[in-house]
């Protein structure tokens, strides 16, 4: 009786077996920089930056926008200092090549969904080109209950799987071009396009947009991201290869983390002067205005963080902290940027 009574006390209490394994958790550090990630289908883009935050045992770490989990693809992560800039990231235009599937229109406008309509495909390249075109430009699009965007805290795609329809406001945005890569004018037809857009565009919509162009109706068959600003897949790494990967090899795949800036202009500061701006000081210059600048300090590509010149002067954004810009620096390395 005692000993069932023990073990009752035991289960109450939560108290663990002496045998039980225990989980050893490995300390964070401070990772900056920025890491190209070939985000694998049917994982978020949280669920991917947890994982890779885990592998790289990054203290502090953020994405630059969401993929939908069905899109495959360029998802930049950033950790450290380089977080400081994802949002650079997230307001760059993108790329995708997406496989659009002519003749069917589904729930939700993806493979996933079921059939709703089915409409003979009848046309040609000449027709499909002219779709495009007219597509291409500045154009208001509703965003898609299948989508990443939030409401309430709440990616829209998961009210939608619950069968929950939320009221959204059409948002403008920017086609800059649509190529024709494939045409399978064969049973069942389907369209390859690489799309060059702005931000918060939304190809779920435009192949849904392309199929009611054409008269027959489509859906988004399949769905990668390319490139986002000056980021492209091309450098990325998917998941699995990290996974293969020993921390060395892991941490040498990290880009500066001025990486997603590299399309601004930069500016390069001696040390007097890379010190009061590390101070937040306002610095004269010569250099022309610009709304966005990358600014180094000395020992070449010592980055020291954004800023934006009005007038002549030099006025920060956003900051790396000293053990942010010592941490760039080769351990013989001991500049003075005190102000």
């Amino acid at each position: 009786m005692n000993a069932v009574l023990d073990a009752q006390a035991n289960a109450a209490t939560g108290a663990r077996r002496t045998d039980a394994p225990t989980r050893v958790r490995l300390p964070r550090r401070p990772v900056h920089g920025v890491l190209l990630l070939d985000k694998p289908i049917g994982w978020t883009s949280n669920d991917a930056l947890q994982k890779v935050k885990n592998l790289l045992r990054a203290e502090k770490a953020g994405h630059t926008g969401t993929l939908d989990p069905l899109a495959t693809g360029l998802l930049p992560l950033c950790f450290g200092a380089a977080t400081k800039f994802s949002q650079v990231s997230l307001e760059a235009d993108k790329a995708y090549r997406a496989t659009v599937r002519l003749g069917q229109r589904t729930e939700g406008g993806d493979r996933e969904g079921a059939v709703i309509e089915e409409r003979p495909v009848q046309v040609d390249r000449a027709l499909i080109e002219a779709a495009c075109a007219r597509l291409t430009g500045k154009l208001m699009q509703m965003p898609p209950m299948h989508s990443a965007l939030k409401h309430q805290g709440k990616a829209l795609y998961e009210y939608a799987r619950a069968g929950i329809t939320v009221e959204r406001a059409p948002r403008e945005v920017t086609l800059h071009s649509i190529d024709i890569v494939e045409w399978q004018a064969v049973t069942p037809e389907h369209l390859v396009i690489d799309v060059s857009c702005s931000k918060g565009t939304y190809i779920r919509t435009l192949a849904e947009d392309l199929g009611e162009l054409l008269g027959c109706g489509a859906h988004l068959a399949a769905l990668q991201r390319t490139g986002s600003g000056p980021a492209q897949l091309a450098d990325a790494i998917s998941l699995e290869a990290l996974l293969a990967c020993t921390e060395a090899q892991r941490e040498a795949r990290l880009l500066p983390p001025d990486v997603l800036l590299r399309h601004w202009p930069a500016l390069h500061l001696q040390a007097d002067d890379a010190g009061r701006f590390l101070s937040g000081m306002r610095r004269r210059v010569d250099h022309p205005d610009a709304n966005d600048v990358r600014v180094y300090g000395p020992h070449g590509q010592t980055f020291l963080g954004s800023a934006h010149i009005t007038a002549g002067e030099l006025i920060a954004d956003r900051l790396l902290s000293p053990l942010e810009v010592q941490a760039q620096l080769p351990v013989a390395a001991t500049p003075t940027l005190t102000p």
